[in-house]
């Protein structure tokens, strides 16, 4: 790709207009001894699309995002965030840069309340010491009312106002996930990534969520990657879609595009490959 394609805004199918890339991988590769999770992979990701990666169980999907987010180095490859080569980086700096992420298995502090849960997202942007915000004076007490100004704001924005002081372990499912969308949120990231968004959730949660997730991109400018296995939501949301299977890429393109790809087909309908 050269620099005039990488930075140039592009129409979505719809017509709306995404920006430059944000996120370039190239030709990744991840190896656990001697399997190889992902296996030469390359796609982008640009700045304010919805991106969605997709691929049947065990298809390198979660250990991609592990890539983008710093949970995992590969071995081969490069990742390359807002036109500079990112070295190998802990998930801390990765956060730092502007990266937040949801779990495909929830991630919250139980025993905390809503609003608490939430607060832990403002880590980043804290900069005053322990020893200051013990005390909550001066600027650490200025901070802190700044930060829970945030976060108050994301509460109300995701209509989660009536639980802000409840313990989290006393919350439904689909709550608790909304909970982890906002405590992502909360950092204030360029951009976001969503581990299966929808999962264990019901028709009534997921239209919730969706709208949710469109209106992060919408009204915040948020660039989102997500994976995700209903398939219905997914070429409703997104953008471009890049699909996974047995760690390699068969498919990268529009919702239209990936869905008439006889590959991308093949291994969603469990035909044999040769």
């Amino acid at each position: 790709m050269s620099v005039a394609e990488a930075t140039e805004p592009v129409s979505t199918a719809d017509g709306r207009q995404i920006g430059g890339v944000l996120m370039d991988m190239r030709h990744i590769t991840l190896r656990f001894g001697g399997v190889e999770a992902i296996k030469d992979i390359s796609f982008d990701i640009r700045e304010g699309e919805i991106r969605a990666i997709i691929g049947p169980n065990g298809a390198g999907k979660s250990s991609m995002l592990n890539v983008i987010s710093g949970f995992y180095n590969p071995q081969e490859g490069e990742v390359w965030f807002r036109g500079e080569r990112r070295p190998p980086m802990k998930p801390y700096q990765v956060a730092r840069q502007g990266i937040a992420r949801t779990f495909q298995n929830i991630a919250l502090f139980d025993g905390m309340s809503v609003l608490d849960n939430i607060m832990t997202g403002r880590l980043t942007h804290m900069r005053t010491g322990l020893f200051r915000q013990a005390v909550w004076r001066g600027g650490a007490q200025r901070e802190e009312m700044a930060n829970r100004e945030v976060v108050e704001k994301i509460i109300d924005f995701l209509e989660i106002q009536r639980i802000r002081k409840t313990p989290v372990g006393r919350l439904p499912y689909g709550l608790k996930k909304r909970v982890e969308l906002a405590r992502a949120l909360a950092a204030e990231p360029n951009l976001l990534l969503l581990d299966e968004p929808m999962a264990g959730m019901n028709v009534e949660e997921k239209e919730d969520m969706s709208r949710f997730i469109l209106d992060v991109n919408d009204e915040f400018g948020t660039t989102i990657a997500l994976i995700e296995h209903d398939m219905g939501v997914v070429m409703d949301l997104s953008d471009r879609v890049v699909v996974m299977d047995y760690g390699r890429k068969i498919g990268d393109g529009t919702p239209d595009e990936v869905r008439a790809n006889p590959e991308v087909i093949d291994a969603y309908l469990g035909v044999a490959h040769d």
